[in-house]
């Protein structure tokens, strides 16, 4: 179980950290999904979905209940994410500035844009993947995809407009 954990704790916490935009949150939510999937092992079925997909989908709806309690209160991430070492001050200043920028105009999207984008950008997920887990077609995400595409662009070049 250590090694399970170990190999697939970066991808949980990305995946909550980016839905909940909270890392104390996150790291609660994967702490709960790691223990579920400990207690339901034995109920996964191999021909079904593969693990990851199950995963990610007890990982997605903790994530789900903790939205849905916190009655649109907006998320503010705590912890900024990594920036690369390789870089200048000015630069790395710059990497966290965009990065805060897109992870609050990811936060502001509608909650299923925003996992859409979350699960195939992030996650690195294939649209069919991302489809299923999400219960939809793939014409449907790719569909829901392009509008936050459209949404998280028109933030960002608004919130640019306003701070030059």
């Amino acid at each position: 179980m250590r090694e399970f954990v170990s190999l697939k704790l970066p991808r949980v916490l990305a995946l909550a950290q980016r839905l909940l935009g909270r890392r104390s949150e996150a790291e609660e939510v994967a702490q709960e999904a790691f223990v579920r999937v400990w207690k339901q092992a034995a109920r996964w079925q191999e021909g079904q979905a593969r693990f990851d997909t199950w995963l990610h989908r007890v990982v997605l709806n903790l994530c789900y209940d903790r939205l849905r309690a916190r009655h649109d209160e907006p998320p503010a991430d705590d912890v900024p994410e990594p920036v690369d070492p390789a870089l200048t001050p000015p630069e790395t200043l710059q990497a966290a500035q965009r990065s805060r920028r897109v992870a609050a105009a990811l936060a502001a999207l509608p909650a299923r844009q925003r996992e859409a984008l979350v699960l195939q950008y992030y996650q690195e997920l294939s649209n069919s993947e991302a489809a299923m887990l999400m219960g939809l077609s793939v014409e449907a995400l790719e569909s829901l995809l392009a509008r936050a595409r459209r949404a998280l662009r028109a933030r960002l070049m608004g919130e640019g407009k306003e701070h030059p």
